[in-house]
């Protein structure tokens, strides 16, 4: 049962009486997930990177070249990426994750959001980073 407790600043907070189940949000142990896909959208929004072959600076010849405006992109994309497939699965080690959920539900999400981050993580570095190497 919810209630309004009055705590001693005087503000109302709503307070759970002993034994209250809160249910556990349909979002958790994807969050990190799609906040990292919604992050990388905007980013590469803004970076506008080459996504054709055919427009590679080196298109033709021999040699390295950067999908890029800024080179430096292509190691700060490395990093990103790989930082985020580990938040990701941080977050499925936390108990709040697991919150409200059996093993088997708790397992099946998990695997979900890994997998997720991932597919994306490994699908955006081929087909962004590597496109000019």
């Amino acid at each position: 049962m919810t209630g309004i407790h009055h705590d001693e600043t005087g503000s109302m907070a709503p307070a759970l009486s002993a034994g209250a189940i809160v249910a556990p949000s349909r979002l958790s142990g994807f969050r990190v997930c799609l906040i990292g896909g919604a992050f990388f959208a905007s980013l590469l929004a803004v970076l506008q990177p080459i996504t054709r072959y055919e427009d590679c600076p080196n298109y033709g010849g021999n040699g390295n070249a950067s999908a890029f405006a800024n080179p430096a992109w292509d190691f700060y994309l490395t990093l990103l990426l790989s930082g985020w497939v580990v938040l990701v699965v941080l977050k499925q080690t936390l108990s709040a994750t697991r919150r409200g959920r059996g093993g088997t539900a708790f397992a099946l999400r998990a695997t979900a959001a890994i997998t997720v981050s991932v597919t994306a993580a490994c699908g955006l570095f081929v087909n962004v980073a590597v496109l000019c190497h």
